[in-house]
């Protein structure tokens, strides 16, 4: 890997559709290469608005296959900006059989890999489970023209086990495109700590697993179709952190192309001091794979 790599974080809102929201990506693209960032971080499901705050059939109409026109559009953009693209996009396997599925962008253009979302949530406003099919790739890095990315997709970020596993597969990041929000009704007393624990959890990962991580999230206020529903405020804060999970660069709540220089020579700087992959105890983890361990 290079000794120093510069990130770009797309954060905004939607646009309307896939048709204006790539035309803004590519213009993000375009200001990412100009300050001389080598990878951009894309959002959750950016090409439209977040559809999974209700249950319709009619949405699965917005899923494509991959290969396909999205990742002929991004992978033209990567190989005109010299640009690693990390991306989310509404898979479309088969009839009926749908994944949330993370794809990357090599700087030739070439599809270098993409990781189906494997935690999926089904909370008020966030329905995945009715569209998404959990993912069935694994925690496996891919490679890339700057070094293995662990690519994980919004909830995941909550799972200190898919960030492990990544780590212990050769990622040398982490990155997680996410769609992240509070519901208006929401004191900010809450929202102040849903943020708070949303920052923390992530950088925990860094921690201890000694590797950056980049989250990127959308902004913006998605109206829910259905009569009633608060919607959803996207609180944007997208952030990169060191592996000691210390901040590099951070966004508030508005649209913006969020840069960090990420020395990557500090993974292993930091894991000499903090081995932390030395000192596991994996003779003693075999109830991990528990579900939970009932009280005697």
């Amino acid at each position: 890997m290079p000794g120093t790599l510069r990130a770009a974080l797309a954060q905004h809102s939607n646009k309307g559709d896939s048709s204006a929201n790539l035309e803004h990506i590519a213009d993000m693209a375009a200001q990412a290469r100009s300050q001389d960032a080598q990878l951009l971080l894309l959002q959750e499901l950016h090409n439209d608005r977040y559809f999974c705050q209700t249950e319709e059939t009619t949405c699965f109409d917005l899923a494509e296959p991959i290969p396909g026109p999205s990742t002929d559009f991004l992978g033209q953009l990567a190989a005109d900006h010299q640009l690693v693209i990390v991306a989310s996009l509404f898979e479309r396997r088969a009839p009926g059989l749908y994944h949330n599925t993370a794809v990357v962008l090599d700087s030739d253009g070439s599809l270098a890999g993409r990781y189906r979302k494997m935690h999926i949530p089904d909370d008020p406003g966030f329905y995945e489970k009715f569209y998404f099919t959990p993912g069935d790739l694994g925690f496996s890095p891919i490679q890339t023209s700057i070094g293995r990315l662990g690519v994980l997709v919004c909830w995941d970020q909550w799972y200190p086990e898919a960030a492990r596993l990544m780590a212990l597969a050769g990622a040398e990041l982490l990155l997680y495109p996410t769609a992240i929000g509070w519901d208006r009704n929401d004191p900010e007393q809450e929202r102040q700590q849903q943020l708070d624990a949303w920052q923390t959890v992530q950088r925990a990962h860094a921690v201890a697993n000694g590797i950056p991580v980049l989250s990127c999230n959308r902004v913006g206020f998605e109206s829910s179709p259905q009569a009633g529903d608060p919607g959803i405020e996207f609180w944007g804060h997208s952030f990169v952190c060191g592996p000691q999970g210390e901040l590099l660069a951070g966004a508030a709540t508005d649209e913006t192309l969020l840069l960090a220089d990420i020395d990557l020579r500090r993974n292993e700087q930091v894991r000499r001091v903090w081995p932390y992959l030395r000192d596991r105890r994996i003779d003693a983890y075999a109830d991990l794979t528990r579900r939970y361990i009932d009280p005697d």
